[in-house]
């Protein structure tokens, strides 16, 4: 195994590095016989072909290190078909006019064919048609979600959505949330598939909480086209809450890589302006700070473990505040047999006062506004 930092005073559009640095690079991985060489950084076509003619192996950059990870982790046909669509983005702008560089990047699809110019052009149709089957079967997946949070609008319980960088944590928080078991590893992108469970708040009331795929610095063009119908959960939801990493030494610019990424959405109309107010920063990892009490406090964050449950009822009691800011308070009149409207209330909304007289239940309850008009019309 072979690493090196490179210093780079201008990238050349031949190579990205100097002469000198593909030479030295070349000979270090010749002597450590290494067949994978993996940059840092985004290469063109051209830079990719010459860097592997040069070196003698295959070299992949940051673009296509995170679709590999992105393949092997993806577990349901909806993040399987949006792996692929992000793959072959960027395999098309790599189909080049030499047959030995398309051999050693086929293979992930089974449809490449054999060697040739005539081949390439078969190719980059093939490729073409499946983006375009591949892109229909996505945007059947963002109308089936559509359907789903109409349904859930309906009920409607409040959706609370995760975001965060890669290995911030979020799946191990979902865990200790709603007692679910899905994957929580120490590494990147072990969720890419869209979790959701239900969770029940300090003030009775229901919430859906939402598991999502983690940011990165830099994230590629591909993925966030690909990854929209996972990144539209966050947009839907009724509370964001940003987990961070706070042990990592890289905390504050994971923090800004998400922001930054979160910005990205509500320039290209995927989430509205106003998204921080609803937003709630979650310092995740305080076991390893030696404890809550050892995290300096942020204003309007909430310092938790995970793995130990420290601090997690203060985050339910600050996902509960949450919601409620967006609450309405009404007085509702309930005769005696209506059971079920008044049960309803309970179930929907937070019930702040009851007061049993001869002639009706009298309640004053804190509802949605969606769930006061449903209510109202029935």
């Amino acid at each position: 195994m072979h690493s090196a930092i490179v210093p780079l005073r201008a990238a050349r559009p031949a190579t990205l590095l100097g002469e000198g640095q593909v030479a030295a690079q070349g000979e270090a991985l010749r002597e450590q016989a290494v067949t994978v060489a993996i940059i840092d950084a985004q290469l063109s076509p051209v830079q990719q072909r010459n860097l592997e003619r040069a070196w003698g192996c295959k070299v992949i950059d940051r673009t296509g290190l995170i679709l590999d990870i992105f393949g092997e982790r993806a577990r349901t046909s909806e993040g399987a078909l949006q792996v692929e669509l992000a793959h072959l983005e960027y395999q098309r702008s790599r189909l080049v006019r030499s047959w030995t560089h398309l051999e050693r990047q086929r293979g992930g699809f089974g449809f490449l064919g054999g060697p040739g110019e005539t081949q390439i052009e078969a190719d980059r149709r093939l490729i073409g048609e499946r983006i375009v089957r591949l892109k229909r079967e996505l945007e059947q997946v963002r109308r089936t979600r559509h359907l789903h949070r109409a349904a859930r609008r309906r009920v409607p319980f409040p959706v609370i959505a995760l975001v965060g960088y890669t290995n911030a944590g979020k799946s191990t928080l979902f865990n200790a949330l709603t007692g679910a078991e899905v994957v929580a590893r120490d590494q990147l992108f072990a969720t890419l598939d869209p979790t959701m469970r239900g969770l029940r708040l300090p003030s009775g009331r229901r919430a859906i909480l939402s598991d999502t795929v983690g940011f990165i610095s830099e994230l590629p063009t591909e993925l966030v086209a690909a990854f929209r119908a996972t990144l539209e959960e966050v947009a839907e939801a009724d509370v964001i809450l940003h987990v961070r990493d706070i042990s990592h030494p890289d905390s504050a610019a994971q923090r800004a890589d998400v922001l930054a990424v979160l910005e990205g959405m509500v320039a290209d109309g995927m989430l509205d302006s106003g998204w921080q107010q609803r937003s709630i920063e979650v310092l995740n990892k305080a076991d390893l700070m030696g404890g809550v009490a050892a995290v300096p406090a942020r204003p309007g964050a909430v310092v938790v473990s995970a793995v130990t449950g420290e601090g997690l009822p203060a985050l339910r009691g600050a996902i509960d505040a949450r919601i409620s800011e967006g609450m309405e308070v009404a007085d509702y009149a309930i005769d005696h047999g209506d059971g079920a409207r008044l049960a309803w209330l309970y179930e929907h909304g937070e019930v702040l006062a009851r007061e049993d007289r001869d002639d009706a239940v009298h309640v004053r309850v804190r509802l949605l506004p969606a769930d006061r008009a449903r209510f109202e019309r029935t």
